[in-house]
Order: structure tokens, then sequence, then C-alpha cells
């Protein structure tokens, strides 16, 4: 039995190497000391690169089998560091409706400079006595685009600063004609390739050295206070023109809806506008009427602005423009006059300048131009920069300096085709590769800023006001668009999220599914490009 008052010694532990000499001497073998790994250091995880999910979403979206029988064109690249983040078909040719725009804007732009101004000229062609001009009131147009609703706020503000200067130089009586002078536009007043069905449209107005309210004409049909009632036909901005014949009534069905929708149309024989149709009692309808003269608006325009400044004229002081119809081609006034063997000025003829005025400058026109598409601005600048760096004012001319300016940026002949300015034309066609490469060569261009404000900006203004709305792209994405039937277009710049500037391209044609579907993904891509970050470049 223990005795609970002794204790007994307990056994020491052995050093480490005292234990290794026992063992042996033993006979057992030696047992390893047990040593504690060290802790494994952890390598920082690797942020995945964003662009790989961006690729993959983008290939997603356009797989999809609503686009089965669709030809996308993508390219994405970050130009600051040569770094294409996503291409598809860069290098195929597409055909880019209004992104044609982008072309002939940032052509324009570099030929002839941000302050370029278009300059309209006011002559006699006869002797000034007494405040009367014994001749003609001569007017030198070079394509001012700028006589419009859309700019001035009322087209005929301009006009009536002419009729102001023309009192001021005491002109208060004219015996001869109001003429064109000088054939600057000596082409088709239309697009090389424009749809026939196409051209009664506002849209589709020709265009000429004088140009009034973007070619078209407004007609305000207003229906009488009784059913039975002629309707009552105005026309703006020039009250008496065109020439209206009126077959418009008032009538009502069941239900208060009009029985037949107005219309209007040119009468082939004598150029006058023949309106018909019906409209409620009390109702208004507004139809939208694309002018076939351009160069005559502008001149029935200033007679107008002439005879409320009460400058005496002649009954019929515009060159009577009936035989412009069996000269679609001539281009003016003044030629449909040559042509039908009627007196027009010319610049061989003895003429006085009284006084120039200048438009609003380029950097003003351009948003006019882009932000809302305007078709005509388009093929007046296309004929302008052949006009001013050729001397022929023509669509071929001023096709040969944009295909020279492309390839002077290194944009090789294959890659585009140019027919018009503005993209109305189904023979124009532009690789995403090109678009990309002329957005990204106008960022070095001094007046990139003014090219860049002028761009439609997704969910504030333009093409692009509606879309994109609550995105990080909105207020961001600056774009061009383009519609025409089976091709829709999205061109311009983007900032991601962490500041990157990006130019992309986006072009599809041959679509059958909604309009919307293709807009979706093109909006998509881009509220996606606004919100990645692309980390340290």
């Amino acid at each position: 039995m223990r005795n609970p008052r002794v204790r007994l010694a307990r056994p020491r532990a052995l050093p480490a190497f005292a234990a290794l000499l026992l063992a042996i001497a033993c006979g057992h073998p030696p047992v390893q000391p047990v040593v504690s790994p060290a802790p494994a250091v952890m390598a920082p995880p690797v942020a995945p690169d964003p662009r790989v999910a961006l690729r993959a979403g983008i290939d997603s979206m356009l797989g999809d089998p609503r686009f089965r029988s669709a030809i996308w064109g993508v390219l994405i690249v970050d130009p600051a560091h040569h770094d294409t983040i996503y291409s598809r078909n860069a290098d195929k040719l597409f055909l880019p409706a209004s992104n044609m725009k982008v072309v002939t804007a940032s052509v324009a732009l570099t030929e002839l400079g941000p302050d370029f101004h278009f300059r309209t000229t006011f002559a006699t062609r006869g002797s000034v006595r007494d405040g009367v001009l014994h001749g003609d009131l001569v007017v030198i147009g070079r394509g001012d685009p700028t006589v419009s609703d859309h700019m001035m706020r009322d087209a005929m503000i301009p006009l009536r600063a002419a009729a102001e200067s023309l009192a001021a130089h005491g002109i208060h009586r004219i015996t001869g004609h109001i003429l064109s002078g000088d054939d600057a536009f000596p082409d088709a007043n239309i697009g090389y390739g424009w749809d026939w069905d196409d051209l009664g449209e506002p849209y589709a107005a020709g265009v000429d050295e004088l140009f009034f309210n973007e070619g078209y004409a407004t007609v305000t049909l207003r229906g009488a206070a009784h059913s039975g009632g002629a309707a009552r036909v105005t026309t703006t901005p020039i009250a008496d023109y065109p020439v209206i014949h009126s077959h418009v009534t008032t009538a009502t069905i069941a239900g208060g809806a009009a029985a037949v929708a107005p219309t209007a149309v040119f009468d082939a024989a004598h150029g006058d506008l023949v309106v018909g149709g019906t409209v409620a009692p009390g109702d208004t309808t507004t139809l939208l009427v694309a002018l076939r003269d351009p160069a005559a608006a502008y001149l029935h325009g200033l007679a107008g602005a002439l005879r409320a400044r009460g400058i005496a004229l002649r009954p019929e002081a515009v060159i009577p423009t009936d035989d412009a119809a069996l000269f679609p081609n001539a281009g003016t006034v003044a030629a449909a006059a040559r042509a039908a063997g009627r007196s027009v000025a010319t610049a061989a003829e003895h003429r006085d300048t009284l006084f120039t005025m200048a438009s609003p400058p380029l950097r003003d026109i351009l948003p006019a131009l882009l932000k809302p598409s305007q078709n005509q601005i388009a093929e007046i600048l296309l004929k302008t920069v052949g006009l001013e760096k050729s001397g022929v004012g023509s669509a071929d001319s001023g096709r040969r300096v944009v295909e020279s300016q492309l390839t002077a940026w290194g944009i090789s002949p294959d890659e585009f085709v140019i027919r018009d300015g503005s993209g109305l034309s189904r023979h124009d066609y532009l690789s995403p590769g090109t678009l990309v490469r002329i957005l990204s060569t106008v960022e070095h261009d001094s007046a990139y800023q003014v090219f860049y404000d002028a761009l439609p900006i997704a969910g504030v203004d333009g093409t692009i006001s509606d879309r994109m709305r609550g995105t990080p792209a909105a207020g961001n994405v600056h774009a061009k668009t383009g519609f025409v039937d089976r091709a829709r277009s999205l061109s311009g710049y983007v900032t991601t999220a962490d500041g990157v500037g990006l130019v992309f391209s986006f072009l599809c044609n041959n679509w059958t599914t909604p309009v919307h579907d293709v807009e979706h993904v093109q909006d998509e891509i881009a509220e996606r490009l606004a919100s990645m970050t692309l980390g340290a470049r």
C-alpha cells in the first residue's frame, strides 16, 4: 500500500539527443521528431479578366436563334492602348444606313474646318435707278442648309434679313425676275440608289445650291365645323408655295374617325400639289411633303419676304418651274430654265454684287446633321467638299474627296463603298473596322470636341434620346445611329466605369426580327461597356 505522505519522484523527460541514444542502445529504430509544417502562403486570387465575360456575353447575344438569318459586325477597341476588346466580322462590308454620316461629317470637318461658312451672294443683272432695279435679282447659292425652321426656328428669318438688306441698298421695286445664278450643284438633286418609294418623303427630299427648310413643306388640313364642309388647307413656311389643289372635305364615320386618310401628291404635268381625302369636323391633320424643286422653293420664299418688306415685284417674279419636272437632272431653276430656253443668269453675264450672307459655322451645323440624322445636310456637305476642293459641286466629286481622305487615314479602298453622303443609298458599304478607324482618327483632330458634342447622346438627345436611360450608358455613350430596311447601326464612343475610353461599331444586316430586338442587343453591349472595369492599363 502506497504511503500517501510519501511522494514518488516523476521521471524527468530525457533530452531529445539522450532519448535517441537510449533507443539505439535498446535496439529500437530511432523515432523521427514530429515537426509541424509551416503555414502555407496563399497567393492572392487572380481577378478574372472582364473581357472574357464580356466576350462570352456578346457571343451569347449575337448567337440568339432570333438572329440566325442576321449578319452582325462588331468591333470594340481601346485605341489609346491599341487593344481590341471584341471583334466579329470587323473587316466585312455592311450596309451602314446613316452611319455613313460619320464618314461625311468627319471628312467635312477635316476638309472644311469647324469655322467654314456657306455663303449666298445677292447681285443685280441690270441697272438701279431711283430705287428701281431695272433687271433681275440674281441669287448665287452654294448650298447653305441652315435656312430652315430647324436651324433658325423660322425658315423665313434669313430671307427677311435679305429683304432688309435689299431695302437698305435703296431698292423698292424690281422689274425683272428673281433668278438662281450659277449652277454650283450641277448633278441630280437626289442621291444615287435612293429608293423610288422614298422620294415623296421629307427624309428623301432633293438638295440644290439654293435650299429651303430642309426640302419640305408642312401642309395643315383643318376640318370644317360640320360634316360636308370644305376643309381649310394651309402651307408653311411659305404661305403660297407649293400651289395646292385641294379636294379635302369634312366627313365622319361611326366613332368619329376620318373616313379617308388625307394624301398629298404632286401633279406630274404641272408640278402643283393635289391634296385629297377627308378630315373629321374640327380636326387637324398635318402632312409633310418633300418639295420637288429646292431652288424654286427658296426663290418663292424670298419673293414673299420681299413683298412683305414692301419691295414691289412683278406677278410672276420667280421664273416658272413647270418645265423643271421634264428635266429631273437639271439641278436648279437656272438649269431647268436654260433647258427650256428661258432667260437665266450665268456667270459670264455682268452682275453687280449687292451683299453676301454667311451661314452659321460648320461647328453649329454638325449637331443639326448628326443628332436628328438629317439626310439633306449630309448630301449638301458631300457636294460642298467636292465644290471647295475640286471646283465641282457634284456627289461624284465629293465622293472622290472622301475616298482620298479615308485612304490618307490608312483605310484600305476595299473597306468602303461611298455612293452618297447620308446613307440613304443601298449602294453604300462600310466595315466596322472602317468606322472605328475613322472615329479613332477624329479623336486626334483639333476639332474632335466639335464632332463628339454633335453626336447623339444616350438617354439625352438625338436619335438615342429614349435609349439606354437609367443605365451607366446614359449621358456617357455618344454614338451615331443608322436605320434603313434590314440595316441597323450604332457606332461611337463610350467610357468605362474606370475611365477608359473605348470606340465601337455595331452593324447588323438582314435581320427578320422586330427592330427593337436588334436595338436591345446594341444597347445591352453599350451598357456593359459603360459599367465594366478594365483595371490598370
